[in-house]
């Protein structure tokens, strides 16, 4: 009869794993010399080209043989389960939260405000803190609660935040006033029956915000200023349509060093990525024909990173210039931490996760739902529990 294995040997597996991440998120800053051609719509290839230095990708968990692959975490061999929401992941930085939409994280670094989809509440979450709520959003969970959550574009002199949520009869983009009420800016835009729908600030301190369902204001980008009115430099003037031809956008994000537009799509027939221009949706720069639930996005220079909710992982492409991608594409943190919805790009240049675990129908542990900090390797050997 095997012996179970020891908490030395979990922890080093657990360690193998981090530093596994780590070592593929490492990647995204480093420039690949293989470069597919820039000629329409690309898909996930399974098996990577022969030859060049980026045909074989950094080995990460899901590329194991059976006999060295850690178990994700939970599991009998991994790290110990989470005790109630006790989780000894050191990543993870926030727990027992109900499924969130949203992850911002603040000037500091060090701590986020995330949003609660099904409650409407809005918390402020710190390694080895309790939560503390910031504010609670009246929302209408069956028409998709709140469905995202953005800084103020001058955040550091006025505190506000803008709000993308669902009422009882419309969805509608919200000021958020320290102490106050939410106050509508933007009302009327169609309940699409699902969770579609993303919130984001441009370059230019505009508003983006991407709708699902039909209508004149349904299955767009919509470029508004602070007080709801429509931006500036949009096609038709007077008009908040900056693009239009989305089905079910799932997340979006903006480029810090160029400003480029990212939305995540979910069509019928296959899972998308755009980069947005004015007018009609171009042809997708990235497509998953296997729909593997795209949702949340960051775009730290170089690369995409995009979370798979329904399979449970995040896929990295390199980018060398916007809309064009290097390299071979990776998948990593497959099954670790269940369904990852939204994403954010720290000043700091980490990555923070949300989770999307429960009423999900898949894995629940006793923490979920939880916000989790992805850290890059310390020098050469990444970062984990001794």
């Amino acid at each position: 009869m095997s012996r179970p294995p020891s908490r030395v040997s979990a922890r080093r597996r657990w360690s193998f794993l981090v530093a596994a991440v780590a070592l593929a998120l490492a990647a995204l800053f480093v420039a690949g010399c293989a470069t597919f051609p820039d000629n329409g719509p690309r898909e996930w290839r399974e098996k990577p080209d022969d030859g060049g230095p980026l045909a074989a990708p950094p080995r990460i968990p899901d590329q194991e043989p059976e006999s060295e692959r850690p178990p994700p975490p939970g599991q009998q061999g991994g790290t110990p389960m989470p005790d109630g929401c006790t989780d000894p992941d050191p990543q993870v930085v926030a727990t027992c939260l109900s499924p969130l939409s949203s992850v911002i994280v603040q000037p500091d670094a060090e701590s986020a405000l995330v949003a609660e989809r099904p409650t409407g509440r809005i918390l402020r979450v710190h390694k080895d803190k309790d939560p503390q709520l910031v504010a609670t959003i009246p929302v209408d969970p069956s028409g998709g609660g709140l469905i995202g959550l953005v800084l103020s574009p001058s955040y550091a002199e006025d505190q506000l935040l803008y709000a993308l949520v669902a009422s009882p009869s419309d969805r509608r983009v919200v000021r958020l006033v320290p102490g106050d009420p939410p106050t509508p800016i933007l009302t009327g835009l169609p309940r699409s029956g699902d969770d579609s729908g993303a919130i984001a600030t441009g370059k230019e301190g505009e508003l983006l915000v991407a709708t699902g369902g039909d209508g004149s204001l349904g299955g767009k980008l919509l470029r508004i200023d602070t007080f709801g009115h429509p931006f500036k430099g949009n096609p038709a003037p007077g008009s908040p349509v900056y693009s239009s031809g989305l089905h079910s956008p799932g997340g979006m994000c903006v480029a810090p060093d160029t400003g480029a537009i990212w939305v995540t799509d979910r069509t019928p027939g296959r899972d998308a990525l755009h980069m947005i221009r004015p007018g009609p949706l171009p042809e997708p720069a990235w497509t998953w024909p296997d729909r593997p639930g795209v949702a949340g996005c960051v775009a730290p220079p170089g690369a995409l990173v995009i979370a798979e909710r329904s399979a449970s992982a995040l896929f990295l492409l390199h980018s060398n210039a916007p809309g064009t991608f290097t390299g071979t594409p990776q998948t990593v943190l497959a099954g670790v931490y269940g369904r990852i919805g939204p994403l954010a790009l720290a000043p700091d240049g980490l990555i923070w996760l949300g989770t999307t675990n429960k009423g999900a129908g898949g894995p629940v542990v006793s923490s979920d739902d939880r916000a989790v900090r992805i850290h890059p390797p310390a020098g050469s050997g990444g970062s984990g529990p001794e």
